[in-house]
């Protein structure tokens, strides 16, 4: 019954009969799962938080309690959690707006789920304007708990999943601020945990709230052609089916319609009309699969149903089924010529990897054993937020930008000389592995080796590059170095480092203006204009041999590394160095006489410019 049937019945019997009628479902809905039964300790939750909220109305009149049921509703039936989540959904306001307190929650239910409770802080008014720094510092505490436990995050996409949906019932100037938030924060944070229905369906009650008349425009699109297509997939799947019967799989082919957002986004962004997205349906086979080792092969015996008698899309394979996305997505993908010479995508997944796509990490929970994999990237990525976290930025929009620079991004795959794999988002550079590596390495890296080519800072690495990081100790960071990276982590870390030494800076300024003003004088004589010279390098090209020119020619503060290039031509290096100084060549030669005792160097030439 909807809450206007309780018209005629008293406030209070009404505001109980529909709070318990709606509390019912959710117990019925968590009976029905795969979890073990706790229900008394939910039981005591709802009546616990029912007490906190008596009295308390939304905007529409319904009882305020209705909201953290419908939260702790899409908490189980959505994400698939258990007893502990749906107790921490219940109780996710209780400190927050009434004067229950943390000791309270934990006397009443354990040390673990008062945590989960305490962990779920509000972003109240929005993340940015003159709170910003306040909304950033809940938003860290946020993700500090998630980093010890991913329910509490995941229990907080369930509350903001609850508040856009109803997003109409709040005041005109919080819809702003919970839409410009969600679509900010919560859609990357969604994507890289997994979420990935979650994800568009923020996206898309986003886009319709802020563009409305395009919102419609491509939805009525979509349904307008839905008939035709479907016919077209149809006609294109019945082969597809005969085989996979005859192969003797249990399978599920189901329809993936492209959300409005993505469409409307690919369209601005190629340029194209709506007419020209080929992949505004793809198609989804899910097989069952009772053993972990045969998975990946069934996927491509699986492609080969697709491939035969079909044109296959040179550029469009994407093989996610050994190495997974960063979010611990697994799934083969492949484009085929379909009927009347349209383009049809298929995606290929077992179960698993269905629930994995579609819960994310919150599929963990219902696949408790044998997936290390997944939990593997979580940890990295965990690493990386524990990392951000332990350097906090000053600046609290930076902040909240450099965690977003690690939610939405598609990687690449590099490797070290001695051939580890290193992840790195799309558009990562030689400084960025560097600082992947091991940060004290970034923070002293000169240049990058790739393929016997010397590479600056900046260079934008691909997939498959093997690189060489070469460092040196008295190469430092300057704040054009911030111009030169594209993670997180490097970026956080620069950020960090010019801090420590700007302030440190001012407390050696503070002492020198404390001077008499001779010696004030005396401790900044005036420079003499810097000399430069050119160095040619010639050797045999064995491992490490540009690590140690480096380190030779940045050893003397008095010396300054402004430019090297290096070629290698048959196992020969030839490497030229500019170097500027502004004491006398006594250094320069010094420098040269040290290259020359190296191993494998044959020739070492100074030449001087100016």
């Amino acid at each position: 019954m909807t809450y206007e049937s309780y018209m005629n019945i008293k406030p209070e019997e009404r505001d109980r009969r529909v709070t318990d009628e709606a509390f019912n479902e959710l117990l019925q809905a968590y009976i029905n799962s795969n979890h073990r039964r706790k229900v008394e300790i939910i039981q005591k939750a709802y009546r616990f938080a029912s007490k906190a909220h008596e009295g308390v109305r939304r905007r529409t009149g319904e009882p305020f309690m209705l909201h953290p049921i419908a939260v702790a509703r899409i908490v189980v039936s959505e994400l698939g959690l258990g007893s502990t989540s749906i107790c921490a959904a219940l109780l996710h306001h209780i400190i927050e707006d009434t004067d229950y307190t943390r000791d309270d929650i934990e006397a009443a239910f354990g040390a673990h789920i008062a945590s989960l409770v305490e962990g779920m802080t509000k972003i109240s008014g929005g993340i940015f304007g003159d709170k910003a720094s306040i909304q950033a510092e809940n938003f860290r505490k946020l993700l500090l708990s998630m980093s010890t436990d991913i329910r509490v995050i995941l229990v907080k996409m369930a509350d903001r999943l609850h508040n856009m949906r109803s997003i109409t019932t709040l005041r005109a100037d919080k819809q702003h601020k919970i839409a410009e938030e969600t679509l900010y924060v919560y859609a990357p944070l969604a994507h890289r945990l997994g979420l990935g229905k979650i994800k568009s369906e923020f996206e898309d009650l986003v886009f319709k709230f802020q563009h409305p008349a395009v919102y419609a425009a491509i939805t009525g699109r979509v349904a307008s052609t839905e008939a035709d297509r479907l016919a077209i997939i149809e006609k294109f799947v019945a082969p597809i089916r005969r085989k996979l019967d005859e192969a003797g799989f249990k399978y599920q082919i189901k329809t993936r319609i492209k959300s409005a957002y993505s469409i409307y986004n690919k369209m601005q962004k190629k340029g194209v009309l709506f007419d020209d997205i080929f992949d505004i349906y793809a198609l989804r086979v899910i097989f069952e699969n009772d053993d972990d080792e045969m998975e990946r092969i069934r996927c491509w015996q699986i492609y080969t149903f697709f491939t035969d008698g079909h044109s296959v899309h040179p550029d469009r394979l994407r093989d996610w089924t050994s190495t997974p996305k960063a979010n611990g997505y697994r799934a083969l993908h492949l484009t085929v010529m379909g009927p009347e010479g349209k383009w049809i995508e298929v995606q290929i997944r077992s179960r698993k990897m269905d629930d994995i796509a579609e819960l994310g990490y919150a599929a963990h929970w219902m696949y408790k054993t044998g997936e290390q994999s997944s939990v593997t990237e979580l940890d990295t990525w965990m690493n990386t937020i524990k990392d951000i976290l332990s350097h906090p930025e000053p600046d609290a929009i930076d902040f909240l930008d450099t965690i977003k620079l690690n939610l939405y991004s598609t990687e690449i795959f590099v490797f070290t000389p001695k051939g580890d794999l290193i992840k790195l988002p799309t558009g990562s550079t030689v400084l960025d592995m560097a600082f992947a590596i091991h940060s004290d390495l970034g923070l002293h890296c000169v240049a990058g080796k790739i393929g016997h080519r010397l590479m600056p800072l900046s260079h934008v690495l691909d997939s498959g590059d093997q690189v060489e990081i070469i460092s040196s100790q008295t190469r430092v960071p300057t704040a054009e170095w911030l111009e030169l990276c594209n993670t997180a982590k490097a970026q956080n870390r620069i950020r960090t480092f010019l801090k420590h030494n700007q302030d440190a800076g001012t407390d050696s300024g503070s002492e020198l203006i404390g001077d008499s003003p001779e010696k004030a004088h005396n401790a900044n004589p005036p420079a003499r204009p810097a000399r430069r010279h050119t160095v040619i390098i010639e050797g045999f090209d064995r491992k490490g041999i540009l690590s140690s020119i480096v380190a030779i020619a940045t050893r003397r503060d008095v010396v300054r590394l402004v430019a090297m290039t290096v070629d290698t031509e048959a196992d020969i290096v030839h490497c030229t160095l500019t170097l500027a100084t502004h004491a006398t060549t006594q250094a320069i030669r010094r420098i040269c006489s040290e290259m020359r005792k190296l191993d494998g160097i044959s020739e070492v030439t100074r030449i001087p410019e100016s």
